[in-house]
């Protein structure tokens, strides 16, 4: 109820001020960019690095907030083609980050097909943003069907990592192992996937190692029809 609330209140009252905020910074960039001086110009560049990152902070608690209060009926979705999806939306950011990415078989799931989109959306850009320069990244999605009816799906990468003492605080809202100069993001994205999952009648869970890489790992239950080889 607290987040509907807050969702009212971010539609309307906090989005206005900022887009003007935005816009007459971006006018003032535009007519008088070259009176301001050097230090001037950088500080409207502050001013509006910081309220984009609070439209994005707003974007991000909306699309929260929404998740079980304006989600749509489940469905059958092969999460196969989601993936294919998801890879393919961030072919760029995989070919920018040198990714090598292998996907195995991939269960179908009675689920929201956005809210799935969005899970491996996170899970895998996740593992782009902490990759490790020095070597070369990969990323590695696979599952297994347990007897019980349930799929366990693993999203494992060779990034930089963490210590397993910070498992569960990574998936709080607004937490972040990392100050935002070198990792951008809001602290949203796990609590989402964390979110989008337990509402599917699952669990996530994350394990790691620091230098060494993250896996996460999905329990869902899945379709009784067997599972479809991935593209």
């Amino acid at each position: 109820a607290e987040l509907e609330d807050f969702a009212s209140i971010a539609a309307h009252d906090l989005q206005e001020p900022l887009r003007k905020v935005r816009a007459f910074g971006d006018m003032l960039a535009r007519s008088s960019g070259d009176d301001l001086g050097e230090d001037g110009r950088r500080y409207l560049e502050r001013m509006q690095d910081a309220a984009g990152r609070m439209q994005q902070l707003i974007d991000d608690l909306l699309v929260y907030s929404r998740l079980t209060t304006r989600a749509a009926p489940s469905e059958p979705v092969d999460l196969n083609e989601t993936v294919n999806r998801v890879i393919d939306d961030l072919d760029f950011a995989l070919g920018d980050a040198g990714t090598t990415i292998e996907v195995g078989r991939l269960p179908s799931v009675n689920a929201e097909p956005t809210q799935m989109y969005q899970l491996f959306q996170n899970l895998i850009s996740n593992a782009i943003k902490f990759r490790r320069e020095d070597e070369p990244h990969r990323i590695d999605i696979g599952s297994e069907r347990k007897g019980d009816g349930t799929a366990v799906i693993t999203i494992a990468d060779n990034g930089i990592g963490f210590s397993d003492e910070y498992a569960e605080q990574i998936f709080k809202i607004f937490e972040r192992l990392h100050g935002r100069a070198s990792y951008a993001g809001t602290g949203i994205g796990l609590a989402l996937c964390r979110k989008i999952v337990e509402r599917h009648g699952g669990s996530i869970v994350a394990s790691g190692a620091e230098g060494e890489g993250a896996t996460f790992t999905i329990t869902i239950p899945a379709n009784d029809r067997e599972l479809v080889d991935a593209r």
